[in-house]
C-alpha cells in the first residue's frame, strides 16, 4: 500500500496505476466530476489486490494520466480524485495547502471560528468533513483513504487552524459503505467534558461534540435559521425535529412570543433548554419529546395553532433506492404540519436527502399541504450556507434544501 508521505520522504516512483475502461466517462472526470465508479475501472487481479485507501495514478483507456486518486476496491465509488496533477504527492504539505485554502474562504464571511471548515469534495478532500468549534475540530473521515492518512491530516489541520483538540467522529453512514468501523475517539488534545456554546443568528446553541448527532451541531442550516427568525417576531413557533433547538432558538432570538421544540431525543431537548436559559428566554421556551408524526397528530387533536411551523427531519431519502419512500415521508410531514399553521402563517419544510432533488422535494411538500386542505404560496427557497460550498459537478454536495410557504 502506498501510504501518505511525510515531507522529508522521497517522492513515490512506484505509485500503482489504475485505468479507466474504454466506455467510462473520461470527459466528465476531466471536467471536474470527482468519482470513478467500480464499473468504469479496469478491475484486474492487480487492482483487486489494492488495499482500501491506497493512493494511485489514474489513466484513461489510452494510458493518458488524469490525476492522483484514492482507491477502494470494496466501494461502489472505487476511485476518488485527490489531485489532477498526476505527479502530486499526498503528504502533510498537500493537506496543509488544502486546509489553508479552506480556511481562507471561511475567513471571508465568518467573524468567529465556528463553521464547517472542510466540506468533502467541494474543498478538495473527498469524503472528509471537518467542523470547527473554536479551538476544537470534529473530523469525520468518511473515506478509506482519509482513515489511512489520519496522521498527516491531523498534523496539517492543527498547524493551519491552531486547534488544540481534534475529535474523530465515526458515525457517518458512508463509513460502512467504505468498509470502515464506527469507533470514534480523540486524535489530539482532550475532548471537552461539557457542551460547547455556539453563537449563531443571535441564538446560543449547546453542541455536544462527543455524544451528539453528527459533529454536534448543524451549521448548514444557519441561513435558513436566519430566514425563519425574520418571520418570528411576535409569533408562536413550533420547531419539529428540533435537535438542539435549531429553528426554535433562532426564532426566540428573532422575537418570537413562544417556541415549542419537538424531538425524539431527550438529551437534545435538554441542550436546547440550556441554550434558551443562556439566552434568558427560558420563559418563552418549552419542549415536547416523542415521535414527530405522533406528536403532530396529537397537537392537531388538541387544536394547537402556531404562526410559524418548521420541520427539519433526518434524511428520509439517503439513497436513490429510498427515494420514493422518502418523498412519501416528506409529503406526510407536510400533511400533518399544515393544519397546525394559523391562517396567514408560515410553514418551513427542509430536506437533507441528496437523492431528493429540489423539484421532487418541493412537489412532495406542496402535495402534502394540499392534501391537508391548505393553499400554499412559496415565499422562499433556501440552501446550506457558504461554509458548505457545492461542487457544481457533484449534485450530492448540494444536499440541503428548504422551502417556506405562506398558508
Amino acid at each position: 500500500m502506498t501510504a501518505p508521505l511525510s515531507d522529508d520522504q522521497p517522492a513515490v516512483t512506484d505509485m500503482p496505476v489504475v485505468r479507466l475502461r474504454p466506455r467510462a466517462n473520461a470527459r466528465a472526470i476531466r471536467h471536474g466530476f470527482p468519482w470513478v465508479y467500480a464499473n468504469e475501472l479496469v478491475t484486474d487481479r492487480r487492482t483487486k489486490k489494492l488495499q482500501p485507501g491506497v493512493i494511485a495514478r489514474l489513466e484513461d483507456d489510452t494510458r493518458r494520466p488524469m490525476g492522483v486518486v484514492a482507491v477502494n476496491p470494496v466501494s461502489r465509488i472505487i476511485c476518488r480524485m485527490l489531485d489532477r496533477d498526476p505527479e502530486a504527492q499526498i503528504n502533510e504539505a498537500w493537506f496543509t495547502s488544502r486546509f489553508e485554502k479552506a480556511q481562507a474562504l471561511r475567513n471571508r464571511f465568518s467573524d468567529a471560528p465556528f463553521y464547517r471548515l472542510i466540506h468533502a469534495e467541494a474543498d478538495g478532500l473527498p469524503g472528509v468533513i471537518v467542523d470547527r468549534f473554536g479551538d476544537t475540530c470534529v473530523l469525520q473521515p468518511n473515506a478509506a483513504w482519509a482513515e489511512a492518512a489520519l496522521e498527516p491530516l491531523v498534523a496539517a489541520l492543527q498547524a493551519v487552524t491552531g486547534c488544540t483538540t481534534v475529535i474523530k467522529n465515526a458515525s457517518g453512514r458512508t463509513r460502512s459503505l467504505e468498509g470502515l468501523d464506527d469507533v470514534s475517539g480523540v486524535l489530539a488534545g482532550a475532548a471537552p467534558d461539557v457542551p460547547v456554546p455556539v453563537q449563531m443568528n443571535g441564538a446560543t446553541y449547546m453542541a455536544d461534540l462527543t455524544g451528539g448527532q453528527k459533529t454536534g451541531l448543524f451549521y448548514d442550516q444557519r441561513p435558513n435559521h436566519a430566514f425563519a427568525a425574520g418571520l418570528a417576531s411576535g409569533a408562536r413557533v413550533l420547531d419539529v425535529f428540533s435537535h438542539v433547538g435549531g429553528f426554535s432558538l433562532a426564532a426566540l432570538a428573532g422575537g418570537a412570543q413562544s417556541a415549542l421544540a419537538l424531538d425524539a431525543s431527550a438529551p437534545a431537548l435538554e441542550l436546547a433548554a440550556q441554550g434558551a436559559e443562556l439566552m434568558k428566554a427560558a420563559d418563552r421556551f418549552s419542549t415536547r419529546q416523542g415521535d414527530a408524526f405522533d406528536v403532530l397528530t396529537a397537537l392537531a387533536d388538541e387544536g394547537a395553532q402556531f404562526d410559524l411551523v418548521v420541520c427539519d427531519p433526518p434524511a428520509f431519502a439517503p439513497s436513490k433506492p429510498a427515494l420514493e419512500a422518502g418523498l412519501r415521508a416528506y409529503e406526510r410531514v407536510a400533511r400533518l404540519a399544515a393544519p397546525l399553521v394559523a391562517e396567514n402563517g408560515f410553514l418551513g419544510l427542509c430536506s437533507c436527502s441528496h437523492a431528493a432533488d429540489l423539484g421532487s422535494f418541493r412537489t412532495a411538500s406542496a402535495r402534502g399541504i394540499g392534501r391537508a386542505g391548505r393553499h400554499p404560496r412559496l415565499i422562499h427557497t433556501g440552501f446550506a450556507g457558504p461554509d458548505h460550498p457545492q461542487l457544481p459537478q457533484l449534485a450530492e454536495s448540494g444536499y440541503l434544501k428548504s422551502v417556506f410557504f405562506a398558508l
